[in-house]
């Protein structure tokens, strides 16, 4: 049994962060549903030899296509392997800064530790 009027251990002000603390978790699974849905049908591109070489990526990282120029093939098989390499680690690079972008943007405003 516990003393009148001291309940479970959550005074008012703990039932507040809890009710504060599910707000913001929905709102941060509402907002991740969203940004996954954008990231889904943006389209980031890496070049390689000055656009001899595009490599196309979603937003998730999926890869879309890949195009290379008609000059570029005539420098062979390990300079084409090497130009590809190049362009799918720029793409890459930008795709990780786009999310860790839109994950700040998402969770700049909620206090959540280790984000924004």
């Amino acid at each position: 049994m516990t003393k009148s009027g001291q309940g479970f251990g959550f005074g008012l002000g703990k039932m507040k962060e809890l009710t504060e603390a599910f707000k913001k978790a929905q709102q941060v699974q509402e907002g991740a549903k969203k940004l996954q849905e954008e990231l889904d049908v943006m389209e980031i591109e890496g070049t390689a030899g000055g656009g001899l070489v595009k490599v196309f990526l979603s937003g998730n990282q999926e890869p879309r296509r890949v195009e290379i120029s008609p000059d570029a093939l005539g420098e062979g098989a390990d300079v084409v392997s090497e130009l590809v390499t190049v362009a799918m680690q720029d793409a890459y690079a930008k795709s990780t800064m786009t999310m860790r972008e839109k994950m700040e943007e998402l969770t700049g405003g909620l206090n959540l530790p280790g984000f924004g």
